[in-house]
């Protein structure tokens, strides 16, 4: 299914049954935006990735303004909020690709892309923007196993980014200082095992190193405590799998919590709704929004 606005350089085009496991393409299209074209502040409930074609623009996340051009491509994680502006005089024009996945993340921190380091500039720019086109295509097309198709396309289109780190778009280089790679550590580790009764005695006994130590280096990375970070993957993780035929008390052991009372007063004080409010709420409303 596909939608055009010609008048405003817009084209969509939406997977109509996306699956569900690792990886997911939810939708995928393509923008000349006007000038001063902007989006948000918004939270997202979906990864999202842009592909700038030409033009310029700035996207914010996470405190920081990233200036960004022709061959630059920024990530959108889930629950985070974000705003990005076209130039006013050279507004750009993008390729973008919607998705999700019990993987997406796990996959996206391994090409270290994360939600402190949003952006990258792919060596490749011309086999980047023909995936994200094919994606596009795939879908329009809409022909029996898309799905696994624009499943397989997108894994292509991540793998170009394996090789982006020497060359940031953020002006960073691919060399870490100490300090990111342990803070960077303890977000993979946290991001594996928020499933699992975690302390903060566990976590710096598992990655060796000193509480202390640990809790005011990755605040002073990340802004939080490691333990509040944990909360966040879980509750956004929470929010995703409410989508899902499970039950509250699932939804709890599978984000780390044996007891489902504590984890819905947990969920409310995060989201100010409990997940039976939060499910009626979101049972008839779509699960993505296709406006990029």
């Amino acid at each position: 299914m596909s939608f055009e606005d010609m008048e405003n350089g817009y084209m969509v085009s939406v997977n109509p049954a996306p699956g569900k496991g690792e990886l997911a393409v939810l939708f995928a299209g393509r923008e000349q935006t006007q000038a001063a074209h902007n989006v948000g502040p918004q939270v997202r409930d979906y990864f999202l990735v842009h592909h700038v074609l030409s033009g310029r623009g700035t996207f914010q996340c996470m405190g920081r303004v990233y200036e960004l051009g022709p061959g630059d491509s920024f990530f959108i994680f889930p629950g985070e909020l974000i705003r990005y502006t076209a130039d006013g005089e050279d507004p750009w024009m993008y390729r973008w690709v919607g998705f999700r996945g019990d993987k997406a993340e796990e996959l996206l921190l391994s090409l270290d892309i994360t939600q402190h380091r949003p952006v990258a500039k792919p060596a490749r720019h011309r086999r980047i923007s023909a995936l994200f086109h094919q994606i596009e295509r795939t879908l329009a097309l809409g022909e029996a196993g898309c799905d696994l198709r624009c499943g397989g396309l997108l894994r292509l289109l991540l793998a170009e980014y394996s090789a982006s780190g020497e060359s940031r778009a953020d002006g960073t280089s691919g060399k870490r200082s100490p300090i990111e790679e342990q803070v960077e550590r303890t977000i993979r580790w946290l991001t594996v095992q928020y499933s699992q009764p975690i302390s903060i005695e566990d976590m710096s006994r598992s990655l060796g190193y000193n509480r202390t130590y640990l809790s005011k280096m990755f605040k002073q990375y990340t802004g939080m405590t490691p333990m509040h970070f944990l909360l966040k993957i879980r509750m956004e993780r929470a929010k995703r799998l409410l989508l899902e035929p499970l039950t509250v008390e699932q939804v709890a052991a599978s984000v780390g919590y044996t007891d489902p009372l504590y984890f819905s007063k947990q969920f409310k004080k995060w989201y100010g709704r409990s997940p039976t409010e939060y499910r009626q709420e979101t049972d008839n409303r779509a699960l993505y929004d296709c406006n990029a």
